[in-house]
């Protein structure tokens, strides 16, 4: 039972619609993105649509031109869950939101706009404005409708108390996400030096290439190679792998402690250490998934196709999906880059055509430079340290986003109180 008053949110807010971007001004470049319910993480947030953003060349309604810090929420369902899903916008005068979004101002008397953002993702609004919403395939809602969504409401002095404990576990887990992008960056740009440029330390420890060393043509690759590096697929470092899902038909199969991986739990984060659905050692014995080690590659073959997760702990993995087990020797960071550089041949391959699935003959007989062994460790001895600190960034969010879940409707009953 909440200690605060429970009362609508009519008159304490305004919500305005987006405007009707025509389709035909629409680019792949540009200054200016159209943003949709696509750019809201499902709990709260936003996110780049990194290759998917909607850029607008067109006469651009300053109305509907964004300020930094601006509330938006989708007011039409893009994936489950996700209709009335709010967010800040991140920059100043580059995102413009279409009618499929609304922009949310307050009575700063009444309502404090960082209040709002987290009252949205509470399960009571979220199931009010679920049930209001319309459409049989896809869902909407409406300022109307939002208005008419009850909540406590705590006066606006205690709002911001609540809004200021969250934000602060939200900031942390924004400069953990920060810290592990630039890290991978880092070890991303390195690869590419060391084993697509090929100025990897030579024995004089300059670049080996930009240095005269000596450079092999390879017919199968068609370009020239260092002279020791082999042309095969990633086969000739790791093993490739594939899973199975056990029978729904068997409750005693689900619901355990072991993590069922699926492409929808790839979801950006280079590592996973927990996913949607478990399965138990039951379901794991009976059926042909198998139980795959930590740091395992993944790689989704259907749904989100080319996505890659290491495995953080043990974990299974469905049919949907294949799996690269380093072999002995072999960093499994290496093994990560080698696996991109593989989804990005094949990206490459399908040009022209739908890439909507990978089968096994697609790792098998993709051919890549394979470089030797000592080069490869010399790179994990760089490059390892700082995976694993995005490894224990990874771990930190799950639990803070688990804090916060758990403060979340403490909070907002009144449950809990902010000195």
């Amino acid at each position: 039972m909440s200690k605060w008053p429970v009362s609508s949110l009519q008159g304490k807010l305004h919500i305005k619609h987006g405007y009707p971007f025509k389709s035909e001004y629409f680019s792949d470049d540009g200054h200016y993105v159209v943003l949709t319910p696509g750019n809201f993480h499902e709990a709260g947030g936003f996110k780049r649509q990194a290759g998917k953003e909607k850029y607008y060349l067109g006469d651009i309604p300053e109305d509907y031109l964004h300020s930094k810090g601006d509330l938006i929420v989708a007011m039409t369902e893009q994936s489950a869950g996700l209709l009335g899903s709010c967010a800040f916008v991140p920059e100043e005068d580059t995102y413009l939101h279409n009618q499929r979004l609304g922009l949310i101002s307050t009575d700063p008397k009444k309502l404090n706009k960082s209040f709002v953002y987290y009252l949205f993702q509470t399960k009571s609004v979220r199931k009010q404005i679920r049930l209001t919403s319309t459409g049989s395939k896809v869902k909407h809602t409406s300022p109307e409708r939002l208005y008419a969504v009850t909540a406590p409401l705590p006066k606006v002095d205690e709002q911001k108390k609540f809004a200021a404990v969250l934000s602060a576990l939200d900031a942390k887990i924004d400069c953990n996400n920060r810290i592990n992008a630039e890290l991978e960056a880092m070890a991303k740009t390195l690869y590419d030096y060391w084993f697509v440029q090929f100025d990897f330390p030579g024995a004089n420890g300059k670049p080996y290439k930009s240095s005269g060393g000596k450079m092999v043509y390879n017919a199968a690759l068609k370009r020239e190679i260092p002279l020791g590096w082999h042309d095969s697929s990633v086969l000739a470092v790791a093993d490739l792998l594939g899973g199975g899902t056990p029978t729904k038909k068997k409750q005693e199969y689900w619901s355990g402690d072991i993590p069922f991986f699926t492409p929808s739990d790839a979801d950006g984060s280079i590592f996973k250490f927990s996913t949607a659905d478990y399965i138990t050692d039951e379901g794991l014995k009976g059926s042909s998934t198998k139980l795959f080690s930590k740091h395992t590659v993944f790689i989704t073959a259907r749904g989100s196709v080319g996505r890659l997760v290491l495995a953080g702990v043990d974990m299974s993995m469905n049919q949907s999906c294949y799996a690269l087990r380093a072999k002995a020797g072999i960093s499994h960071v290496f093994l990560f880059f080698l696996a991109k550089e593989l989804i990005h041949h094949l990206h490459v391959k399908s040009s022209g055509s739908v890439f909507d699935s990978i089968v096994s003959n697609d790792i098998e007989l993709t051919k890549l430079a394979i470089p030797k062994g000592e080069i490869i460790e010399k790179f994990a001895a760089v490059v390892e340290p700082a995976f694993e600190k995005i490894a224990n960034n990874t771990k930190e969010n799950q639990q803070l986003a688990q804090l916060r879940d758990w403060l979340l409707p403490l909070l907002m009953n009144g449950q809990v109180r902010v000195a």
